[in-house]
């Protein structure tokens, strides 16, 4: 790799200074006059690859923008850093580990190593596990403690051990096993268990627990309760080996907890807990799905892999997208980034790539320690088309902030009405149309407009999207989908100089509520030592909470 230390600071480095110097002149440039003035535009500035098409065509940018993007990339290394992942050299550098989730869905007879070991073996181990195991499931082979055959999966965990899943099941859901129930617990309010168990029978309920070191706080309460759940509902302890199955490391904590370890489907501490979805992790997806969709979902990723690791940057789709989230998030000052999917089962996208971007590049320091004078990562949000035209649609058409929106869609629907589909991608074209070129004062005058209303319908138009286009959401087309934000993502924290793959801010909230639990359950008023606002929100807490 070319050393870091070569290169100079990210903000005063030749490529930012000509993308500076390149900004000031192209700011205010309109998306009319850029589609005017090139009549090829819209086939221009497009890329493909892995089964997704990309039109970033109406993004505020020229030729020489991606020119120089592309520059940028160069410069801060990307070409070598994406080697030295893809290698399993330590990237992630705070931690002291490789980032080999390509491993998780690489062929069978591919290499990749980390250590000096080939781990791809190790995953299709584990990937032909939970295929036998999925199979015994879904064919009745598996039977609860009762005998009866397993007809309701609940996934145990929380953030990239919830989110993936839930995610992906909702994805595919046209393409699961709809004779079973599949329901997902993060949240360690109690209410989210009852309500996913209130009406089912424990006597054919499988939990999977998924926690890679069997300690986490929230999963585990709840797998306590889910534990109890199923002894109180089978009248018996020995139903536990039965009913639940473990996704995890902690072979000693998986045994204790009376899981036999052949039911313990391990993973790698190279695997981050928000890039393991295609990992044991999956585990609930796959007894959803079938072992073959959850291969081809495999496919997708590792084609998108490939496509990440050879395209040129030019026409690389998740390197375009990255820098143009850097384009937007650093030169205009965007700090959002809107995930739009015109798909009802992509509901849940928006809140996995939360997880994803957020954790990922929220990051204030660069891989030197030293405090960034520049803005990481952005927040991202978003909701399906198209329901969200009817709610925050307003504010990105006709509001002062700029909102760089991607919007997703697929060509052939999943369902048999065509005619809605068709009316759902007509709303993902105006869309964009729309907010591309909006509707000025003079096309409203012209089209009749009372002119005391004129100027509260005026759209200025010149909000950027990217839209992604699919054949079919499918299995493939989810791993695909999910791997270019992987390494858009990827992208985005070469340029900032960031190690995208810790999570240290997460842990500090988590140690300061252990120390809180057992002041909020203690019989005597215990003797508190925080800030004179949680003091006192401790105190009117155990007045008010009622009976233990």
């Amino acid at each position: 790799m070319t050393e870091r230390s070569s290169r100079p600071p990210l903000t005063s480095s030749p490529a930012w200074q000509a993308l500076q110097a390149h900004y000031e002149g192209v700011k205010d440039a309109q998306l009319k006059q850029l589609f005017a003035t090139d009549q090829e535009r819209g086939e221009t500035f497009t890329a493909e690859g892995a089964g997704l098409f990309l039109d970033y065509s109406k993004n505020r940018i020229t030729a020489e923008t991606v020119r120089l993007l592309v520059a940028l990339a160069r410069e801060r290394g990307l070409e070598e850093r994406r080697a030295a992942m893809f290698a399993g050299e330590k990237i992630n550098t705070t931690e002291r580990r490789s980032v080999l989730h390509v491993a998780l869905r690489a062929p069978r007879r591919a290499s990749i190593e980390s250590d000096g070991v080939n781990v791809v073996p190790a995953v299709h181990e584990v990937l032909d596990r939970m295929a036998d195991f999925s199979n015994n499931v879904r064919g009745g082979k598996w039977k609860g403690h009762t005998g009866k055959r397993i007809k309701n999966v609940i996934n145990i965990g929380i953030g990239g051990s919830y989110l993936g899943p839930e995610m992906a099941y909702e994805a595919l859901r046209d393409f699961s096993r709809r004779s079973m129930t599949f329901r997902f617990v993060a949240n360690v309010d109690g209410s989210a268990f009852a309500e996913a168990t209130h009406d089912l029978d424990p006597a054919r309920t499988l939990f999977i627990i998924s926690s890679k070191t069997f300690t986490t706080l929230e999963t585990m309460a709840n797998a306590a309760t889910a534990r109890q759940w199923i002894v109180d509902g089978l009248k018996s302890e020995e139903a536990v080996a039965k009913h639940f199955v473990a996704v995890s490391t902690n072979a000693e904590g998986v045994a204790k907890f009376g899981i036999h370890p052949d039911n313990m489907f391990g993973f790698w501490d190279w695997v981050g807990g928000r890039y393991s979805m295609d990992s044991a992790i999956g585990l609930s997806t796959m007894i959803a799905v079938g072992p073959p969709n959850f291969r081809k979902m495999l496919a997708g990723f590792h084609e998108m892999d490939r496509h990440f690791r050879t395209a040129p940057l030019e026409h690389n789709l998740p390197v375009l997208m990255g820098l143009l989230t850097v384009w937007y998030n650093n030169f205009f000052g965007a700090q959002t980034v809107g995930i739009m999917p015109y798909a009802d089962n992509l509901k849940r996208f928006p809140a996995y790539l939360q997880q994803l971007q957020m954790e990922s590049n929220g990051k204030h320091v660069n891989l030197e320690g030293h405090t960034v004078d520049y803005q990481t990562g952005p927040i991202v949000w978003g909701e399906p088309g198209t329901d969200g035209q009817h709610s925050f649609y307003q504010l990105i058409h006709q509001g002062t902030k700029l909102i760089p929106c991607d919007m997703i869609g697929f060509c052939q629907p999943l369902s048999a009405y065509r005619h809605q589909h068709d009316l759902l991608m007509a709303n993902l074209f105006a869309q964009a149309e729309a907010l591309a070129f909006g509707k000025s004062a003079e096309q409203l005058t012209e089209e009749g407009s009372a002119p005391f209303q004129t100027p509260f319908r005026v759209c200025e138009g010149n909000r950027p999207t990217n839209l992604i286009l699919a054949e079919k959401l499918t299995p493939q087309a989810l791993g695909a989908l999910v791997a270019l934000y992987e390494h858009d993502v990827f992208t985005q924290g070469v340029v900032w100089d960031i190690d995208s793959f810790d999570q240290w801010g997460v842990e500090l909230g988590k140690a300061l509520a252990v120390r809180i639990i057992p002041e909020l359950e203690s019989a005597s008023e215990p003797a508190l030592k925080h800030d004179s606002s949680t003091n006192a929100l401790i105190r009117r807490y155990r007045n008010l909470r009622g009976g233990s």
